[in-house]
């Protein structure tokens, strides 16, 4: 009995959540449906404070801020850092060396430089090596740029010429010269090299008058062009092959104590990295156009078109062990190299496996 009292006494209770029993008016309906609405937007709000307040603080120093590393910006642009739960800081450290520094002195969680810079690092003697855990580039980035259009440029027209090269030691000058050997011109003896003009101001100096050849990054080599003070006529990154041109890198102890925080930097590259492969030069260039507001979106266009046809971005960030031992070539090609670094301490691929997948 006390059962079925139960039941016939829930229409009772439906009639008064309804209606109280006497009917509901339509103001009532209307009244209770904004009530609602604004208790789903309050819970919104503060799912979206929530999450914004759970965004980990990550500072990044990159060695210049370039189109060649348009993968990175994608996934600035495209969310995927928030979307790893990172809140990202973009510093641009103007230099590899500055770049280190930074890592080293814990100014910057994570740098972004030529690998060469661990190497040296590495082979000073430390404790807490600056290790790397990401390849983003696999080709060079600089270009031969001269004076004239030259559609049948041959390497061997560069002997007894005065070019304007790069830093001594740094990753653009020694591909350079890595390339000149492979095309048996020695850098040393069968041309003049200037490397005193400091990073991104050798285009100013070429347009100024100096040298006959000059070799650029973008969008230095494309800025020439467009003045009609200079013309690209050779790719560096497709005479060297494939070499491991940039990397991401943090103290090996920053990584042992954040493996979390690497791990979600990684897979967020990773999807930079997706785009790239599967989006148009065109696509590509719309979404990182917010990166260059001084660069007009039909020059970004082309460079990132300059780039793609000559398979500048890896299709995962794996930093192979072929690839650490090129560079450590070059390195020795270059003179810079007393002794060889062991890739196991200065490489880890376990970020980059997990993100690929």
């Amino acid at each position: 009995m006390k059962k079925k009292a139960v039941y016939l006494m829930i229409p009772a209770v439906f009639c008064l959540m309804l209606a109280g029993c006497g009917g509901r008016t339509e103001e009532d309906a209307v009244s209770a449906s904004e009530v609602q609405e604004e208790s789903v937007q309050t819970v919104s709000e503060q799912k979206e404070q929530a999450e914004e307040q759970e965004l980990i603080p990550v500072t990044l120093n990159e060695v210049a801020h370039s189109i060649f590393y348009a993968p990175q910006y994608v996934a600035i642009e495209e969310g995927y850092f928030e979307e790893e739960g990172i809140d990202l800081t973009l510093v641009n450290g103007f230099g590899a060396d500055k770049v280190m520094t930074a890592v080293i002195s814990g100014e910057a969680d994570i740098g972004f430089m030529g690998a060469e810079a661990s190497v040296y690092a590495y082979l000073e003697g430390t404790a807490n090596p600056v290790v790397n855990f990401a390849q983003l580039t696999q080709r060079a980035g600089n270009f031969v740029v001269a004076r004239e259009p030259d559609a049948d440029f041959q390497w061997e027209d560069l002997k007894g010429k005065y070019v304007l090269g790069g830093r001594k030691g740094g990753m653009p000058e020694m591909v350079f010269e890595y390339v000149l050997k492979q095309k048996g011109i020695d850098p040393a003896t069968d041309l003049e090299i200037n490397q005193s003009i400091d990073f991104g101001s050798t285009a100013a100096a070429f347009s100024g008058g100096q040298g006959d050849y000059t070799i650029e990054f973008e969008p230095s080599a494309t800025a020439l062009e467009e003045e009609g003070a200079g013309y690209v006529v050779a790719s560096v990154g497709t005479e060297s092959g494939y070499v491991p041109y940039t990397s991401y890198s943090a103290k090996e102890s920053y990584i042992e104590e954040n493996p979390e925080i690497i791990q979600k930097f990684t897979n967020a590259l990773q999807k930079g990295m997706d785009y790239v492969q599967t989006h148009t030069p065109e696509e590509i260039a719309q979404v990182i156009a917010p990166q260059f507001e001084e660069t007009e979106l039909q020059t970004i266009t082309t460079i990132v078109n300059r780039y793609y046809e000559q398979d500048t971005w890896k299709s995962n960030l794996i930093f192979e062990e072929d690839s650490f031992d090129l560079l450590q070539n070059i390195l020795d090609s270059a003179g810079e190299l007393k002794e060889r670094a062991p890739y196991e301490d200065l490489v880890m691929t376990e970020f980059a496996e997990k993100a690929v997948k």
